[in-house]
């Protein structure tokens, strides 16, 4: 028998939602406000997009962040991918502790890390910034996102598959690539985007870490928003939200293609 659904809770998700998503269609109207002040609507225009894309700054601040972001990705995910089928496997008094440790940089305030790596690179290579800075600071936060969600999806998975695997003849790098893999890399390509976005939005660790000729494209919207908000910023966050919506989008419909049909 089917549910009739609650009319006092569909209104209560529906003013959360206006209330998360109000903001972002409140920038996205305003990327096409004919204003360069961006406080009262003057008209509709999209000059500020191709203003934007001519704008070698912005560019080179993109460039700068995916670089950043897929060197983070790819360490990150390598690295946090073994350690966390290491920690799935672990027995002993020792896992607890590790699991702790890993732990630290996700509740490390942002501002402690970033100083904390500043004065790291300082001391010990007499670091001034630059992107392998940024890189090697970028990979020390994602490391743990990615080896906790890999860890979550190896704890799960039953160990025999692995072993029937070895018995059947199958060396220990034929059973790792054929059968477990496969199994985790739902966890791994969550661990992967969760990275990706955490290292491209970052703000505050950047902050402390670039140097000249490393200013990633949250440094130039904040350095911007200084002077005041303009329509070419409201471009910019437009742009990522359509971006980051085709994604999910993308994702989702993969999810569905893949799922089984009911019944």
């Amino acid at each position: 028998m089917r549910r009739r659904a609650n009319p006092l809770l569909t209104g209560y998700a529906l003013l959360v939602y206006a209330f998360l998503f109000a903001p972002i269609v409140v920038l996205v109207v305003f990327s096409f406000n004919d204003s360069r002040r961006n406080f009262v609507w003057k008209g509709f225009t999209t000059e500020w997009y191709p203003s934007l894309l001519a704008n070698d700054e912005v560019l080179d601040a993109l460039g700068v962040t995916l670089r950043l972001a897929v060197v983070a990705v790819l360490v990150s995910t390598v690295l946090g991918t073994l350690l966390g089928l290491a920690l799935a496997r672990l027995r002993g008094r020792s896992r607890s502790g590790l699991e702790t440790l890993l732990l630290v940089p996700m509740v490390t305030p942002e501002i402690v890390m970033g100083l904390s790596l500043l004065l790291f690179f300082l001391q010990l290579f007499d670091g001034r910034g630059g992107f392998g800075q940024l890189s090697i600071a970028h990979v020390t936060f994602c490391l743990s996102y990615v080896a906790i969600t890999v860890r979550a999806r190896a704890a799960g998975l039953p160990a025999h598959l692995e072993e029937a695997a070895r018995d059947l003849g199958a060396s220990a790098f034929e059973a790792f690539r054929l059968v477990t893999l496969p199994l985790v890399a739902p966890g791994i390509a969550a661990g992967a985007m969760l990275a990706f976005a955490l290292s491209f939005d970052d703000y505050v660790v950047t902050t402390f870490n670039a140097g000249v000729g490393s200013s990633t494209l949250p440094l130039y919207i904040y350095g911007r928003i200084k002077f005041g908000v303009t329509p070419e910023i409201n471009a910019i966050s437009t742009i990522i939200v359509a971006v980051t919506a085709l994604a999910l989008l993308i994702a989702w419909r993969l999810g569905r293609l893949r799922s089984p049909a009911p019944g």
